[in-house]
């Protein structure tokens, strides 16, 4: 019988599982680093959850073009509207974690769905991790055009004498809270009239049939230049530079109140931190591009340069000032 025991001790097994974890580690960062140095090696599809031609769309179509260039592949949009967000979420979330597969997110599914949506199909915080910022501002308070409010404190002030309820147009559970949060700085009652989109609430606002209405800044353009409606107020930390007119909450004394409207680019959690930082820098480097600059000096709002942390910490932020106002106004998810 063999009096060879090398196979049987437990030290020497240990040693040998550590050298071997010691030979593995370094092949598996290889690997990895290759695998991003590869990357992409084939189209990059944009999952947007709003139709063509939306604020969201088109910035994600500018930057794309950019990026397929740096990248050497195509950036494909693919419009996938519906369900607040759902219908797009639910496609990211089927395909691989691989970095071929971007979604645009914004305020809605983000922030505000998480507060007031039972069940949700997806965790915001856990399924997705944020990539890099595309576009932040503020939402909008609105009267009709010969309104004879020109601030929104007499509006507020004279509705509070008449113990008067404001009629407010908005078109989506997060102008309905930030409206229910205009009424709780201003003490009084908010009835909240839901519409399918902006310009439905607008044109009824400026026929005198709301006393409000809530929109973002990029779609209150062509009635404000028409002075059929007249801005009192957003919701951003500073004002927009296309409406320098417009003060912001904070300006007007209700010194919390601050939330954006923002969109930005997110993919599966599982991603690999190599591809998502090189997207994040590429998505970056297309913003700051030529293309990128003409596209936001164009359009309302400003670019959200925001690299996954930070980004993420925003979405936080957000996520926590609406679930306090929901829970001020004892909105529970349903």
């Amino acid at each position: 019988m063999s009096n060879d025991t090398r196979g049987h001790d437990p030290k020497r097994r240990h040693l040998l599982g550590l050298a071997t974890a010691g030979l593995a580690a370094p092949l598996t960062h290889r690997v990895a680093r290759a695998q991003t140095a590869a990357f992409p090696s084939r189209p990059i599809r944009i999952v947007v959850p709003f139709n063509a031609g939306s604020g969201s769309d088109s910035a994600a179509r500018v930057y794309g073009e950019v990026m397929a260039r740096s990248l050497g592949q195509t950036v494909v949009v693919e419009n996938r509207p519906g369900g607040s967000g759902l219908l797009a979420i639910q496609l990211v979330k089927q395909a691989p974690a691989d970095g071929y597969t971007m979604f645009v997110g914004s305020t809605s599914p983000m922030c505000v769905m998480p507060v007031l949506t039972k069940n949700l199909p997806y965790d915001a915080f856990k399924d997705l991790r944020p990539v890099h910022g595309m576009s932040v501002g503020g939402a909008t308070v609105i009267v009709k055009g010969d309104s004879p409010y020109k601030t929104l404190p007499e509006l507020l002030a004279a509705a509070k004498r008449e113990n008067k309820v404001l009629n407010v147009g908005t078109y989506s559970d997060g102008y309905m809270l930030v409206a229910q949060w205009v009424g709780a700085v201003g003490g009084v009652k908010i009835n909240n009239i839901p519409y399918k989109g902006g310009i439905q609430s607008q044109t009824d606002l400026a026929a005198g049939q709301l006393d409000l209405a809530m929109n973002d800044s990029s779609g209150i353009a062509a009635l404000k230049k028409e002075g059929k409606i007249r801005t009192l107020a957003i919701t951003s930390t500073e004002r927009d530079p296309k409406y320098p007119d417009v003060p912001t909450m904070k300006e007007l004394g209700y010194t919390d109140f601050e939330t954006h409207t923002f969109a930005a680019f997110f993919m599966r959690a599982e991603t690999p931190d190599d591809i998502m930082k090189k997207l994040a820098d590429t998505v970056r480097a297309a913003m700051l591009s030529p293309e990128g600059r003409a596209y936001q000096a164009a359009n309302a709002g400003g670019p959200m340069m925001m690299h996954t942390k930070e980004l993420g910490d925003f979405q936080r932020k957000e996520f926590e000032r609406f679930k306090k106002v929901a829970d001020a106004a004892g909105l529970l998810p349903k």
